[in-house]
């Protein structure tokens, strides 16, 4: 039996950030779907879903934690990991009821992103 790398989304407005995350998550064996926005990971959900979000918080017209309340609506289980380049306190702690992981604070190191993703994966 075949077995396939899991499925990591990665969601961020700055294409820079998607292409060098999309890249070192490569690198690591890990199978990616990048998105430019909140909107169009919702349209274009892969037909298998997830098994890790890597997402940022502030975003234009659906910030990241927008999009993880319309996936709670949609009953989605996806683990998220969350980065962000403004951290707050109230964030933080909204992001850890929610049982997500993170922020990452950008920039961070490809092994912070790596770490994160391992550990999100192993808790599934």
């Amino acid at each position: 039996m075949a077995t396939t790398n899991p499925l990591i989304a990665v969601v961020d407005d700055d294409q820079s950030v998607v292409k060098s995350l999309a890249r070192v998550l490569r690198l690591a064996g890990y199978a990616v779907e990048t998105f430019g926005s909140a909107g169009e990971f919702l349209a274009t959900l892969p037909a298998a879903q997830p098994q890790c979000l890597v997402l940022d918080v502030h975003m234009p017209e659906m910030s990241g934690l927008d999009l993880q309340d319309q996936l709670a609506t949609q009953e989605s289980c996806v683990p998220i990991v969350f980065m962000t380049a403004e951290d707050t306190p109230q964030m933080r702690e909204r992001i850890h009821r929610t049982g997500s992981f993170g922020p990452l604070l950008k920039p961070f190191a490809s092994e912070t992103l790596l770490c994160a993703v391992r550990k999100v994966l192993s808790s599934q």
